[in-house]
């Protein structure tokens, strides 16, 4: 259609009306041809679509044109442009997955250098160590030329978006809800200050006023995917949404990645478990990233994605006691208990975690040595 705006309002028409999502507004483009044709369907028309009965023809004729008008009066109030998936500006990667949103809801700005994306996901409940990891890995994301892109919810999602935004970078964060009221309340400031920056864009599908509802979530991490080149899983128990973030993303054939976590936490079963199952790259720096991502790493990394970037990394005293003996040489395992004088497992589990903290570096011959970046 030539006219944008009135596009939009044709979509939004089939959006706003109870029980039609993404696929149904799809098959009804398909069976009638184009939106415009849709649209003016009469409610006999409108039954003959495969799955759309007697009462989603009663929702869709329900939306006049005043439904819409005060749809878009609440998005200018709110600051929030609408695209529809005919719009030149909309993403041109969520364009190519299965279900695209036909409506997108955005605060702030999707811009062309958005097209380099990573996922960031994970639990919102989680360890020290995962909101540490989530927040470095933002960073080197960020640093590389990666818009982050996250759900904005609490724990993993808020530490990568907070370090992309630390780095200089961009992020996304998609909404399970819609954006006159963000969840959750205490990212306000976060969500008000990628807005505000210029740094990137809080968006969503979901029409302004739907709440917050459980099912809404597991159909968000299709765009939170879908927006991204590949997904990074930071920490996750086994029934955890960023599974499903994962699985979406097998699907539309992005590239998994995953961050190893300790065996005996729960917090990172689910991780550990994709690293298991060879479903996804087991990551430790940016360097694995860049490594699964071909073509587009391989150009990250003649920009100079790749070198090394100070940071600070805590460690706990365990892992300190042995990073003093690694920055005066390079050592062996056994040398490190001897002149630690640490339990053999005590100071093994702390070498793992800090290969895993990306802060040592196993050469060959079995040495260990400091990275002085941690990168």
């Amino acid at each position: 259609m030539d006219d944008p705006e009135i596009c939009r309002r044709m979509y939004l028409r089939l959006h706003l009306a109870d029980g039609v999502g993404a696929i149904t507004i799809r098959r009804l483009i398909e069976h009638f041809g184009n939106i415009e044709a849709a649209v003016n369907a009469s409610a006999g028309q409108l039954r003959r679509v495969e799955g759309i009965g007697e009462k989603t023809a009663a929702a869709i004729a329900d939306v006049d044109e005043s439904v819409v008008d005060e749809e878009l009066a609440l998005t200018a109030e709110n600051g929030t442009a609408v695209l529809c998936v005919e719009d030149s500006s909309y993403p041109a990667a969520l364009k190519k997955i299965y279900d695209p949103p036909p409506v997108l809801y955005v605060r702030g700005e999707i811009t062309e250098v958005d097209a380099v994306a990573l996922a960031v996901v994970g639990s919102r409940r989680c360890s020290h160590y995962g909101l540490e990891q989530a927040d470095r890995f933002g960073g080197l994301l960020g640093r590389a030329g990666f818009t982050v892109v996250s759900g904005g919810a609490r724990g993993i999602d808020t530490a990568a978006h907070r370090g992309a935004l630390a780095a200089g970078g961009r992020t996304i964060a998609v909404m399970g809800c819609g954006l006159s009221e963000m969840y959750p309340r205490e990212n306000k400031k976060l969500f008000e200050q990628i807005i505000a920056d210029g740094r990137g864009a809080i968006i969503s599908e979901l029409p302004m006023r739907i709440g917050i509802k459980g099912q809404n979530f597991p159909k968000r991490n299709r765009i939170i995917s879908g927006l991204s080149l590949g997904v990074l899983v930071v920490e996750a128990a086994r029934r955890s949404g960023s599974l499903i973030t994962a699985r979406l993303a097998l699907e539309q054939s992005k590239e998994i990645f995953a961050l190893p976590g300790r065996v005996d936490s729960p917090f990172s079963a689910g991780t550990n478990s994709l690293i298991a199952a060879n479903s996804a790259a087991l990551v430790q720096n940016i360097e694995d990233i860049l490594d699964g991502l071909d073509r587009v790493g391989e150009v990250l990394k003649d920009e100079g994605a790749a070198e090394p970037v100070a940071r600070h990394v805590e460690l706990t005293g365990t892992e300190t006691a042995l990073m003093e003996h690694l920055l005066a040489a390079e050592l062996s395992l056994d040398e490190l208990i001897r002149r630690s004088g640490l339990p053999s497992s005590e100071a093994t589990a702390a070498m793992t975690m800090l290969a895993i903290k990306g802060v040592v570096a196993q050469k060959p011959g079995g040495l260990f040595t400091a990275r002085s970046s941690g990168a």
